[in-house]
């Protein structure tokens, strides 16, 4: 088969195509060529004559690090508004529920997501998205539940389908409208559970989500409201996410192994149990360290469930409250700075086991024959050099389904 374009002279190629324990494939002087969307080529030094043809277009790298395109797995992109107004507060040390019981906290933004027309979401977002692709990320997972009601959840979910027409980055799309209990509920979160139910047949009968997530979290959603939520979700098709673990340790991440969720996620206070419940019921452990971050809060205990053997992928937790970054690289960077984990780890963590925790990972997130030509170059000399230089935009130009959609 011929080549429309050939990617060589690559210095470092990170194909994520995964070899024993948590080591992934990392390729010297690579390249790789595509046709179509397609990958077709994977190898070193001199490229096949078999691939070339008389209009085959070939770029030189040079020497610098070529990966799959990264995945940001975690993330609640779309919503109106933005909470700068809060940071102060924050910084002060006033408590969130102080915050909240001033009008502010998730009630700001769900105030202004609810205000918001679907052409103003969608020209936010895109300035999101611009940011993301910059920082080589080509799939975005997008969760609702700045709606909380069922037309405004479709506005949301509405906005995030349209968007995967409109720009590069392929999004996918979760439905949580158990984010929070909506003002008109106060005090009847059990109430609030049931419409939430209500609302799942009409979101996958407009097939607005694949997934189902809920905010399993001291004063959000217990336990036993989380399984009715998630129970119902996925007698009905959708596949199953929960925040869980993030201050209090509820149980969430035993209910995400009982029901077999494709991923858990935040985790900073995951206890043994919880990580032995992961890896029986296959659960993706899903990290956040962005977030950690922008609280001080503690980081979830990388190191210790990676040696127990569960999958971790890494996110950034995009939101206008907790983690206002779209920066997937330095949520990379985090991982092996205050995480301890790898540069092999991470990028898995970017790359394929982001590419799983969306159930993508047939598609994307590894260079190998038959995957989609989801490309990102680093204007790094090594991979290594990508975590220990914070704080920059390392991306030099981003290929999405073997088409160049941006260089600097």
């Amino acid at each position: 088969m011929k080549a429309d374009l050939i990617l060589y002279d690559i210095g470092q190629l990170i194909t994520s195509r995964e070899l024993e324990e948590n080591h992934i494939e990392i390729l010297e002087n690579g390249y790789l060529a595509i046709k179509g969307d397609k990958i077709i080529g994977v190898g070193t030094g001199e490229v096949p004559t078999s691939f070339i043809q008389f209009d085959t277009k070939f770029v030189r790298i040079g020497k610098k690090v070529v990966s799959p395109g990264l995945v940001d797995s975690h993330t609640h992109l779309v919503h109106g508004g933005s909470r700068e107004h809060e940071f102060s507060m924050k910084i002060q040390g006033v408590p969130y529920l102080e915050i909240l019981a001033a009008g502010g906290g998730i009630l700001s933004t769900l105030k202004a997501t609810r205000e918001a027309s679907l052409e103003d979401l969608i020209e936010k977002t895109k300035k999101s998205l611009r940011y993301m692709l910059e920082l080589g990320v080509t799939t975005v997972e997008a969760k609702s539940g700045y709606g909380l009601s069922l037309e405004q959840e479709i506005k949301q979910l509405e906005a995030t389908k349209l968007l995967n027409h409109l720009q590069p980055v392929s999004l996918v799309s979760t439905f949580m409208a158990a984010h929070a209990t909506p003002p008109e509920f106060k005090g009847r979160t059990g109430e609030y559970v049931e419409e939430v139910i209500k609302m799942l047949p009409e979101i996958k009968k407009r097939n607005l989500a694949e997934f189902c997530d809920v905010f399993c979290e001291e004063g959000v959603f217990s336990v036993e409201e989380s399984r009715k939520i998630l129970s119902k979700a996925k007698e009905l098709g959708f596949q199953l996410k929960i925040h869980a673990d993030e201050v209090v340790s509820l149980g969430g991440v035993n209910l995400a192994g009982e029901l077999q969720a494709v991923t858990a996620e935040h985790l900073m206070v995951i206890t043994d149990e919880g990580i032995e419940a992961l890896k029986k019921g296959n659960v993706i452990a899903d990290l956040l360290p962005a977030t950690s971050f922008n609280l001080r809060h503690d980081y979830a205990p990388a190191r210790k469930i990676l040696e127990a053997g569960v999958q971790v992928a890494l996110s950034t937790d995009y939101n206008p409250g907790s983690c206002p970054s779209e920066n997937l690289q330095f949520v990379m960077q985090i991982g092996a700075a205050h995480l301890k984990m790898t540069t092999e780890e991470v990028f898995k963590a970017v790359t394929i086991n982001g590419a799983k925790a969306v159930c993508r990972e047939k598609e994307i997130g590894s260079l190998e024959v038959g995957k989609q030509a989801d490309i990102a170059v680093f204007d790094v000399p090594n991979a290594e050099y990508m975590l220990y230089h914070f704080g920059v935009n390392h991306t030099d130009s981003v290929y999405k389904a073997g088409k160049l959609v941006y260089q600097r």
